[in-house]
């Protein structure tokens, strides 16, 4: 860890623009915390509306489909247009969307309009955090770049947390609500405001793509052909690095988990009187995914030296599987006095979860940094969104289509813990088939 963080210290001493582009990222990863926790305040654990489990899956899915599918298409626009503009006019069209959701949330609006301004918010982070990654290499040298990412992304889980930790206050404080998710929605613009000034600093083309790499087409026709082809391109890229393919099913199995387990979580810390109470458990599950988080950052650079990138991506995985039975199946059992003792089971699995899976991404985001080329790696990057989203939603939508709305359902953590196996199997068939047995998972 001390290596990293003078390998970090270096970094930023050597590129000012390194430190501007972490502060886009960071500021972003703050008011997005906030945001997400003051939408869960208004219609997870708000009194005023009532959820079951297929209400919520179904928000999951408004907020985050409709830019899973266009995704890939968007992501081909930061290969063609100016990076630094597009990060500028996204923080800006953020703020913006967020003012509205506040406003609408004030008016007592239900929860499609809402959740068709927050799939608005969401898509836009998303379009930012995919722009961060593909130009981190624009402004660090190739061998930072691991220990970068997982400083740069223990520090964003940690303002992430810290947002979310204050829009939870907000409406511990005020009173669960609509008048108090709105204010807390309104403040977490902040984020977006900041972000906008730091990328502002960077001069035109900074962050790539350079002109000159472009074809010699009008623009307006490259960037058209670019969308339409912006999917086939990115999944052919990383189709063909067997290592990002590799860090693709690691990060698909694990947001399926993910989803699963997010549902079973809301459901099972439902349980019970007390709007005020089920918001602290939920921060608190929350506080251990980002403390997990937060840990793989001392971990992944030690183990991706070690174990190489594919290797570590599977040690990740059986990490999971181990936790998935062995800690989350006892809130699914319990009753009475023994659901306490579960619930504190269910704490240090989400820790070990987000350890296990933010390495596993980690890993990922190193992988397509530095085996992606630039002018493909924003399609790649906005495919890594598009399949953490999908496999998000899918797994949300089954869950919730036969989990009771109690959370009792064993069968869940058994079918997710398959899941990962299934991802194991498929990592172990691309590595026999791209390398010789003696070689596999390097």
């Amino acid at each position: 860890m001390r290596s990293a963080l003078a390998s970090i210290r270096g970094a930023l001493a050597e590129s000012p623009g390194a430190l501007r582009l972490s502060t886009v990222r960071l500021a972003g990863q703050f008011g997005d915390g906030m945001f997400q926790a003051a939408l869960s305040g208004a219609i997870l654990f708000n009194p005023e509306r009532e959820t079951d489990p297929l209400a919520i899956a179904g928000g999951f899915a408004a907020l985050l489909l409709p830019y899973s599918i266009i995704g890939p298409y968007a992501g081909a626009l930061l290969d063609r247009w100016d990076r630094r503009t597009v990060l500028l006019v996204a923080n800006v069209l953020r703020g913006v969307l967020i003012a509205l959701t506040a406003v609408s949330l004030l008016s007592g609006l239900r929860d499609t309009p809402i959740l068709l301004l927050a799939l608005s918010v969401v898509g836009v982070s998303r379009f930012v955090g995919a722009g961060v990654s593909a130009s981190l290499p624009r402004v660090l040298a190739q061998q930072r770049l691991v220990a970068m990412n997982s400083i740069l992304a223990t520090i964003a889980s940690a303002c992430a947390i810290l947002g979310a930790g204050v829009a939870f206050g907000i409406i511990t404080v005020i009173g669960a609500g609509d008048f108090a998710s709105a204010v807390a929605v309104a403040l977490s613009a902040c984020g977006s405001i900041a972000g906008a000034f730091a990328a502002a600093g960077f001069r035109r083309h900074a962050l790539g793509p350079d002109p000159d790499d472009r074809s010699g087409e009008p623009n307006r026709e490259s960037s058209l052909r670019a969308i339409a082809a912006g999917l086939r391109s990115g999944a052919t890229a990383a189709w063909r690095s067997r290592e990002v393919t590799t860090a693709m099913i690691g990060i698909g199995a694990h947001r399926m988990v993910f989803g699963a387990d997010t549902l079973l979580m809301v459901l099972v810390l439902r349980r019970g009187a007390g709007t005020g109470h089920h918001i602290a458990k939920f921060s608190a599950a929350i506080t251990a995914t980002g403390a997990g988080m937060l840990a793989a950052a001392v971990v992944a650079p030690v183990l991706i030296p070690r174990l190489g990138r594919a290797r570590t991506i599977v040690v990740g995985l059986i990490t999971a599987i181990v936790v998935q039975i062995t800690l989350v199946t006892p809130i699914t059992l319990a009753t009475g006095t023994d659901e306490r003792r579960a619930e504190l089971l269910l704490l240090a699995a989400a820790f070990l979860l987000g350890l296990a899976g933010q390495t596993i991404k980690l890993t990922g985001d190193a992988a397509m940094q530095i085996e992606i080329d630039d002018l493909h790696r924003g399609q790649v990057f906005a495919l890594q969104d598009t399949i953490f989203n999908i496999t998000y939603v899918l797994a949300l939508a089954g869950t919730a289509l036969w989990i009771p709305a109690d959370g009792r359902s064993p069968a869940v953590v058994i079918a997710a813990a398959g899941v990962y196996c299934c991802g194991i199997a498929a990592i172990a068939l691309i590595s026999a088939r791209s390398q010789p047995a003696d070689n596999r998972f390097r």
